[in-house]
C-alpha cells in the first residue's frame, strides 16, 4: 500500500499550547512552514477552514506560488458557493499548481461555525446537501457536454466548463465526518475517507464500517484511509511524555482564556468526531501505550487533538500498527508548528518509511 504525509498550513502561528503571534495572515510565516513542509518531506498540506481565519483558497494559491511540488489539501465546506463555481475554483488551482490540488470536504464539524456563516441545516440535511454537491462536482470536472441538473438543493441548466482538472479522472477528494451520515456520502465519493487519531480497535471498526457502505458502489478496494495525529516526540521516552506535560499546562491557560472571551454554543461537542474524542478521553488518559488523550480533554474534542507521544522510533512503531490496520495517510501536526514540522521532516516520517519499506521486503521475501 501506498503511503501519504500530510502536513497543515495556517495563516498564523499558534495552537491550543502557544498564543498567536504576528497578524492574523502572517504571509512570511505561512511561506516558511510551507517550505519547510515540502523540503521535509510531506505530500500535501491541509489548508484548513474556519470563520475567524483566512480563506483556504486563497491561501493555497499563494502556497502554490512559493512552493513546487507540495500538494494543497484544501478545506471546503458545501453550501456556501455553487457546486459549479467551487468545481471551476478547484480545477484553476489544480491548474495553476500543475497538478498538486485536492479537496478536503466539510460538512459535519461546528454548528456554531457554520451558523456564524448562515448555515443553519441540520447535520442530514447538511450530508444530503454534499451528496448533491459533489454530484454536481463530478459533472463539472468530467462531462464533455453540456449537463442540466435538479435536485431538492440545486439547478443547474446548460452547464458545461472548459477548465477541467490536471488529475484525472478529477481533483482527488478527501472526506471527513464521523456519522453514518457521512459514511455514506463517503463512500460514494470519497477518495481518502479521514479520521481524528482513535485507538486501534476503533480504527479498524471505522474502516470496516466504510468499506462495507462502499462496497454497495463498487468502491470498496478504492477509497484509502488517513489518520490525523499530533505526535510529541523526545530523545527518551521521559523527555517526550514532560514535553506533553508542558504543553498540557500551557493549553490549559490558553484555552481558559478564549473560552472565556467568546460564546461557544457548540464548543467540541457538536459532531460525532468530537463526541468519539471526548469519550476516549473520559476512559482513559492513553490508549495503546502511547496515544495521549488529555488536549481532546481539555478542549472539548475541538479538532485533530491526540497525539502519538515517545521516541521517534517509538511512534513510528505506532504509525506502523495503523498502517497495518488499513491507515495509508497520516496527517502530522504539532503544537510548536513549525519547530515540529521540521522534526517531523527529520526524525519521524524517514523511519515510518523505511518500516512500511522494511515489512514490504520482508513479505516478498516470504512469498517467493
Amino acid at each position: 500500500m501506498s503511503l501519504e504525509f500530510i502536513g497543515l498550513i495556517g495563516p498564523q502561528e499558534g495552537s491550543e499550547s502557544q498564543a498567536p503571534r504576528g497578524p492574523v495572515v502572517d504571509v512570511e510565516f505561512i511561506k516558511a512552514f510551507a517550505q519547510a513542509q515540502e523540503y521535509g518531506g510531506f505530500d500535501k498540506a491541509l489548508l484548513a477552514v474556519n470563520t475567524s481565519a483566512a480563506d483556504s483558497m486563497i491561501l493555497a494559491s499563494y502556497v502554490a506560488a512559493v512552493t513546487d511540488k507540495l500538494g494543497l489539501l484544501v478545506a471546503h465546506r458545501p453550501g456556501f458557493q455553487a457546486p459549479t463555481f467551487a468545481a471551476r475554483q478547484f480545477a484553476t488551482l489544480d491548474h495553476l499548481s500543475r497538478g498538486r490540488a485536492s479537496i478536503n470536504v466539510i460538512t459535519g464539524g461546528d454548528s456554531g461555525d457554520l451558523q456564524r456563516d448562515g448555515d443553519f441545516l441540520d447535520k442530514d440535511a447538511r450530508y444530503a446537501r454534499t451528496e448533491e454537491y459533489l454530484d454536481i462536482f463530478r459533472k463539472v470536472w468530467t462531462s464533455t457536454e453540456p449537463f442540466d441538473h435538479q435536485g431538492e438543493h440545486y439547478r443547474v441548466e446548460d452547464n458545461l466548463t472548459l477548465v477541467k482538472p490536471v488529475q484525472k479522472p478529477h481533483v482527488p477528494i478527501y472526506f471527513s465526518g464521523a456519522s453514518d451520515a457521512a459514511f455514506e456520502v463517503a463512500a460514494k465519493h470519497a477518495d481518502v475517507y479521514m479520521m481524528w487519531g482513535e485507538p486501534l480497535e476503533q480504527v479498524r471498526e471505522r474502516i470496516a464500517k466504510v468499506r462495507k457502505a462502499a462496497a454497495r458502489y463498487g468502491r470498496e478496494k478504492h477509497i484509502r484511509f488517513s489518520l490525523s495525529l499530533r505526535p510529541i516526540l523526545g530523545a527518551t521516552e521521559d523527555e517526550a511524555w514532560a514535553r506533553a506535560e508542558r504543553i498540557l499546562q500551557d493549553a490549559r491557560e490558553l484555552i481558559h482564556l478564549r473560552q472565556n472571551k467568546r460564546r461557544d454554543k457548540n464548543f467540541g461537542t457538536s459532531n460525532s468526531g468530537s463526541s468519539r474524542l471526548v469519550e476516549l478521553a473520559g476512559q482513559r488518559k492513553v490508549h495503546d501505550k502511547r496515544l495521549w488523550t488529555e488536549i481532546a480533554a481539555l478542549s472539548g474534542g475541538a479538532g485533530n487533538s491526540t497525539s502519538l507521544v515517545g521516541t521517534p522510533d517509538q511512534v513510528a512503531d505506532a504509525a506502523l500498527d495503523y498502517y497495518n490496520a488499513g491507515i495509508t495517510t497520516f496527517l502530522f501536526r504539532g503544537f510548536d508548528q513549525l519547530r515540529d514540522a521540521v522534526e517531523y521532516g527529520q526524525d519521524l516520517l524517514p523511519r515510518i518509511r523505511a518500516l512500511v519499506e522494511q515489512q514490504g521486503s520482508a513479505k516478498k521475501v516470504q512469498n517467493a
